[in-house]
This record gives C-alpha cells, structure tokens and sequence, in this order.
C-alpha cells in the first residue's frame, strides 16, 4: 500500500514513461512536450509537438474497496480497507503550431498509444524514480495500463464540460491504487487458554431435548402450586435434567428436577406449594412463564431446549363469602405472592375491577393482601377469580366425580 502521493506518482510515472520512449519510437518527435493540464489550457502558450496527459476522473476499485490487505491483518483483527482507486486519464495529441499538415498529432498519438501498449504494468523502479518520497512502487497490487474505450457522445460531453474544441483524444484507466488507511487497527491478544477448562470447542453427538406438549391436571388452563405438569417430547430423560421456569416477573429462572412420567417419553415436574416448600410463596409469582428442559452432563456443556409457555394462577382466598346487598368489600389473598407492577384484576361475576389495595406482609411466607370495593351489588351468587399478568385464578373444585364452582370463591350477596 501507498501514502497520499499514490495518485502524483502514478500520473508522474506516466508522463516520464511517454517523455522518455516516444522520441524513441518516432525521431521526429525529438522536441516533444509532455504536459498535465486540464483541456481549455493544455495548449496555451505551447507550438512545439505536445502530449497533454489529463487525469479527468478518479472512482472506487469495487474489487478491492472492501477487501483486508494480505499480511496486515489476521483472523478476528479489524482494520480499515485502504483506499482502492482507478485513474482515468485523457491522453491528447498536438502537432507544431497552429496547424497540422504533415498530421503530426497523429504520430505523436500512434506512439503514446504504442508506449502504453508495450509497457501496460507500471515498473518499480519507474515509480521510485517519479516523486520523491512516495511509496507506491511497494503497495502489493502492481498498476496496470488499460484502454478505456468511450464512444464519441462521451468524448464530446467531456470537452464541452471545458468549452474547448475537440481533439483527438484516447482514454486510459490505471487500477489499482491504494492508499493506506490512517485509522488505527485493533489486533487481539494471543489466545492463551480456550474455555474454563483449556477444552477448545466441545461437540456433542446427542441431541438436545425437545418439548412438543405440556399436560396440565384436569385439563386446567393453567397451573398451580401443589400441580404436576407432564411434559412430553423428545429426547427426555430425567437423568442430569432440569425444568426451568422463566418469567419477567423473577430476578432469576427457577430450576425443578423432574421425575420419569407414566407414559414414554414424558417427564413429570411438581411445583412444591407452602406445604412443602415454605419459600414458595415469594419463590413465585402469578402470571405467565416459559418452562424448558435443561440437560446438564458433567463435563460438557448445557444443552438447552425449546421453550414452551405456562401461566401460573394465583391461589386465592375470599372473605366474607356472605354479604348485603350495596357496596361490597372484599379481602382476597393470593398465592404466591404479588410482585411490584404487576397487572391485577378482580373477575367479580362479570364485572372487572381493580384493587383498592395491595400489601404484602414482612413475613414473606404469607399470602399477598387484596382489598377490592364493588359498588351496587344486587342479589346473587357471583363468582370470584382473581387476574394477575393475565392469569386466572381457578374457582373449580375438582374433588367430586363432576367439575363445580367453588363455594369457598363464591359470595352470595342478599
């Protein structure tokens, strides 16, 4: 690559090239002139045979814009691209003074047209000598020399732009030059241990667990603690297996060994409720969750699978389950316990209402406190659930051999 004289020298090495072998191809070319001046100017102030060689447009090298420079960077390094242009030169011929009648232009076209033929890559050494202290001569990509044909609409839009008459003229593009990026590179610390253990990349021919359904008791739309879910896929064995239960609502997932399910091929998991686990009520939270299988193997890798969703509903209490009719005040509490900014509805028959209050007591093993206000309450039994993230309560009492409404979530208001 190449400093910011890239383009002087290459155009520098050009009109040496042409002013050193043009005599040579043509004696009669002996006092020849070779200038760099845009095209309304090149002949001011000339009458001897000239070449003007112009630089009318510089555009991007689309192979090597993008491209990282071989030996400068290495895998997982970054670094800028160079800067990758093609030079488009005119190259104009002039005979002696004003007029041409031995048409020396021509010649003098015919032998920088030739030059640029037989020399089409630029020399080393050339370029060297061109400028001082440029670099190009060292970039990795060698400059070559290649006609750029244009057709006489093109020509002629280029020498209008100067308001100058037309001469003839021929077109080159020189590619490739890069310039050397000025940003600075990042290169990566050798790498001295892969993973905890020096392992390196570990492949695992197994494969991952897969959840296609989850069961829940009696067909319930959701789960509650003290509830076994069934979880049937593929790949399930309870061996070295976790079920993880995650919800916006927790600080951190929640991990469950499961146990071999009646059926092939299912995994049971139990949510322990406060019977069990005093920590439950603030371990969870109501609403809604995804549960996945976690298969952990000494040594190796987890292995993680898809994710399946489960809405955990609130065990609720009600008091007083009798009232007057008129203006009713209600006392729910909800297990687990209720986290800050969750959305909490109260389902009273069929009417929606939102809380007068929530309190969670110091003792974290109690139940969420709720006190709802239902204004207007006719006579009836209405039936109470309690909404929380979007998940119902379940005011069914599956005990009997027939599914019925609760009586401990019903109010009969008379």
């Amino acid at each position: 690559m190449s400093n910011t004289l890239a383009i002087a020298a290459a155009t520098c090495t050009l009109r040496n090239l042409l002013l050193a072998q043009m005599p040579v191809l043509d004696s009669n070319l002996s006092d020849l002139e070779v200038t760099l001046q845009p095209l309304d100017i090149a002949r001011k102030g000339i009458s001897k045979a000239q070449l003007n060689l112009y630089l009318y447009q510089v555009i991007y090298n689309a192979a090597w814009r993008n491209m990282d420079m071989p030996g400068r960077t290495r895998s997982g390094e970054t670094a800028t691209p160079a800067l990758a242009l093609n030079l488009h030169y005119l190259i104009t011929a002039y005979g002696r003074g004003d007029t041409d009648t031995d048409a020396l232009s021509h010649r003098v076209l015919a032998a920088a047209m030739s030059t640029l033929h037989d020399r089409s890559v630029l020399d080393s050494n050339d370029i060297r000598n061109a400028l001082p202290n440029n670099d190009l001569a060292t970039q990795i990509e060698r400059i070559r020399l290649t006609p750029l044909p244009q057709n006489v609409d093109e020509l002629s839009k280029l020498w209008t732009a100067f308001q100058t008459n037309y001469r003839v003229s021929s077109a080159y593009e020189a590619t490739v030059v890069l310039i050397d990026s000025q940003a600075a590179a990042r290169a990566n610390l050798p790498v001295l241990k892969r993973g905890s253990q020096d392992q390196g990349t570990i492949i695992i021919a197994s494969a991952a667990p897969v959840l296609d359904s989850l069961s829940l008791p009696h067909s319930q739309s959701a789960a509650r603690l003290g509830d076994d879910i069934v979880l049937s896929g593929s790949q399930l064995a309870a061996a070295n297996m976790l079920a993880r239960f995650s919800s916006l609502r927790l600080d951190a997932p929640i991990d469950i060994a499961p146990t071999a399910g009646a059926a092939t091929g299912t995994l049971t998991v139990h949510l322990a409720d406060s019977s069990t686990d005093p920590d439950a009520p603030s371990r969870w939270a109501p609403g809604i969750y995804t549960i996945a299988l976690l298969q952990q193997q000494t040594g190796l890798p987890a292995l993680l699978s898809n994710e399946l969703p489960l809405a955990l509903a609130p065990v609720i209490t009600v008091s007083p389950l009798t009232a007057a009719v008129g203006t009713l005040n209600l006392n729910i509490t909800s297990t687990p316990r209720i986290r800050d900014g969750q959305r909490v509805f109260l389902l009273f028959g069929d009417q929606l209402v939102t809380p007068q209050s929530i309190t969670n007591p110091a003792d974290t093993h109690q139940p969420t406190a709720l006190v709802f206000q239902i204004p207007n309450v006719a006579k009836g039994t209405y039936t109470v659930r309690l909404r929380v993230d979007g998940a119902d309560s379940i005011p069914v009492d599956f005990s009997g051999n027939t599914p019925v409404f609760a009586s401990n979530q019903q109010v009969v208001v008379s």
